[in-house]
């Protein structure tokens, strides 16, 4: 029921706002209302998704200082429970949400998000993507022919698995370009350990293989809009399948399916944190949720600072993914599972 209202409160504000942000774009672009609001109701399922973790956190500690407020927790402990038995209901209830939010980004929020993005994007703000995303692999419809690499995580002018696709008017290969790698540099094309395969004189292929070329390409890597939102609407088991085809060095599929699921899983830790938190402003100040709120919110934000920080030193010091996306989760979970613990024969 706590988690319910936290949910509902959290989600109708974050309508409210999008609305009054957006509503006038809908009007400029001559969208109707019920545009607007089919765009609003598609969005429920990915502000939860990104709400999860605090969602989580608040209700957990709503709950116990509750429970503490009116004197059921003393009578659990006088009864021989342990705080470990008192608090299993919670983090199973919290693991089991937790679940179901893997699952939702799996089937539900990939679509909803999607079509949001086509909303907006499309419809609204009057763009287009001019590319497709699939596996983590790009696929880009030049002024000539086709483009298909994959993104470097260190440069945007840096490309893995890079392919050029020429088709005439009847369909038949006129150039097909692969590399390992591509690079834009000084307006220069240039391609390392790949092959160009080119029709001949004679009308047959001419296939040449090198370590290192360079040509002139129609187009440029600042027209290879891609989006960053396109990201959001891959599935996790899009970026799995991307994991187990990535042969890019910079591993970004790996950065991304960390960085997804880390995410998800947010909210146990700071739930494990939270509650003995709760718990031991209690004993101290005798405060409940005048107090155990404000600083769960702040805790909230601590660890979504310290998960952000991380993140964006993946790329600037080359930190691992796994430690970027996971330390909070295994600093905050071992803190709070070890006061748990400390509490557990401590009367109330």
């Amino acid at each position: 029921k706590n988690m319910l209202m936290v949910v509902s409160a959290l989600i109708t504000i974050c309508l409210l706002v999008d609305f009054f942000e957006k509503i006038d774009n809908f009007i400029e672009a001559g969208q109707p209302v019920s545009l607007a609001a089919t765009y609003l109701l598609l969005k429920i399922p990915l502000i939860i998704d990104q709400l999860l973790p605090v969602c989580l956190l608040l209700a957990g500690v709503i709950t116990l200082g509750i429970m503490s407020q009116n004197r059921e927790f003393m009578a659990l402990e006088a009864g021989g429970l342990s705080m470990k038995k008192i608090l299993a209901p919670i983090l199973i209830a919290t693991l089991f949400l937790t679940i179901l939010a893997l699952l939702a980004g799996e089937w539900i929020v990939p679509s909803t998000t999607k079509e949001t993005n086509r909303i907006w994007y499309e419809e609204v703000k009057k763009t287009k993507a001019q590319g497709i995303v699939r596996h983590g692999q790009v696929f880009f419809k030049g002024k000539e022919g086709i483009y298909s690499f994959r993104k470097s995580a260190k440069s945007a002018d840096t490309f893995a698995n890079f392919s050029y696709l020429v088709w005439d008017a009847t369909y038949e290969l006129q150039l097909q370009l692969s590399a390992k790698t591509a690079s834009w540099q000084n307006g220069v094309w240039s391609f390392r350990n790949g092959q160009l395969k080119t029709v001949g004189k004679t009308g047959h292929y001419d296939l040449q293989s090198f370590s290192d070329y360079a040509m002139s390409l129609p187009d440029q890597p600042d027209e290879f809009f891609m989006p960053a939102y396109k990201g959001e609407e891959l599935s996790i088991s899009d970026l799995l399948e991307a994991v187990l085809q990535d042969r890019d060095p910079d591993r970004a599929a790996w950065q991304h399916l960390h960085r997804r699921l880390s995410y998800i899983f947010l909210g146990i830790p700071l739930v494990l944190l939270g509650l003995p938190i709760l718990m031991l402003t209690h004993q101290r100040w005798q405060h409940d949720l005048s107090l155990a709120i404000p600083i769960s919110c702040v805790m909230a934000f601590i660890a979504w600072g310290w998960w952000s920080t991380a993140q964006a030193m993946i790329h600037a010091y080359n930190l691992s993914p796994f430690i970027a996306s996971w330390s909070v989760h295994l600093l905050t979970g071992g803190l709070g599972f070890l006061m748990i613990n400390r509490q557990s024969n401590k009367p109330i």
